[in-house]
Formats: C-alpha cells, sequence, structure tokens
C-alpha cells in the first residue's frame, strides 16, 4: 500500500485534475514497461514510459507507449534538434530527480520540453510513472499535456 504521495502525485492534485493511483509488486524485478502494464491490469497502448534525451546540454522528455520505441530522428525533429540521444542512465537521477522504473513526466527537478507520443490522443486515459518504481498513475493526456506544456507528436520507430 502507498503512504506518502509523491511529488507528482501532489503537483496534479494541485491543479484539480483526477488522477487513479495503480500499485504493483516490484519484487521481482520486473520493472519494465510490458511488466508494469500486465501487473496494473491496463492494456499496454494506455500505459506510457518516460524516456529522457538530450542534444548537448538540453534535455528533452519524450513519453511513448511502453512496447514501444522511440524514434530518435522523430524526437531530434519534434526537439528543432539535428541528433538527439538517450541520456546516459547515470545521469537521470541528478537531472530529473528520478530513476530508472520511477521516472515520472510529471514533477521533474525542471520542466524540460516534453512530448507526447500522438497515440495517447486516442486514449481516454493513459497511466504514467507516479515518480517511485511500484506506482503508477493514470491521467487524461490533455490534462497531463496540459502541466508539463507537452507537445503531442508521432514519435514511435
Amino acid at each position: 500500500m502507498q503512504t506518502a504521495k509523491t511529488n507528482a502525485q501532489r503537483l496534479l492534485e494541485a491543479k484539480g485534475i483526477e488522477v487513479s493511483i495503480y500499485t504493483y509488486d516490484n519484487e521481482d524485478g520486473a520493472i519494465h514497461g510490458t511488466a508494469v502494464a500486465d501487473k496494473i491490469g491496463l492494456p499496454p497502448e494506455t500505459v506510457f514510459k518516460t524516456l529522457v534525451a538530450h542534444s548537448g546540454a538540453n534535455l528533452y522528455v519524450f513519453v511513448i507507449p511502453v512496447a514501444e520505441e522511440l524514434d530518435l530522428k522523430k524526437a531530434a525533429k519534434a526537439a528543432g534538434e539535428k541528433k538527439i540521444e538517450m541520456l546516459p542512465l547515470k545521469d537521470l537521477l541528478k537531472f530529473t530527480g528520478y530513476v530508472r522504473g520511477g521516472c515520472s513526466p510529471v514533477g521533474m527537478k525542471k520542466l524540460y520540453p516534453t512530448f507526447i507520443d500522438e497515440s495517447a490522443e486516442i486514449q481516454e486515459r493513459i497511466a504514467v510513472s507516479a515518480g517511485k518504481i511500484g506506482l503508477q498513475m493514470e491521467v487524461a493526456p490533455e490534462e497531463l499535456a496540459g502541466v508539463v506544456g507537452a507537445t503531442f507528436c508521432g514519435l514511435l520507430k
């Protein structure tokens, strides 16, 4: 059971956004997206992962369905960059305040330019990390985009 709310939850609730919380057991170490979707009982196309990429010193956040792969060329185009690379895992906590498997697009240390795959727009609600391994939150995609200033665009391979 969840005890304390995460920053991501608090930020959404402060804006009056309705959030459904899902907890899952991560003792088995299976924290990859499709395992999480299975554990919380939601279709993988409604569960999204948060990826952080960079071009030089510029960081960008990409939110895509868990079973899909980010197309770095499409990501670079969306971000207005020539080339973009995934942020090294060792730098994730330093820049976002989150760890792998618990990275939420909401409540990072800074508000980075954020892009959500356009497939989210056809979903009534999508689940994203609530900022902690073992915790997901479900929210309307438009409301999530509004909070983080995200743009919807095609990001998938």
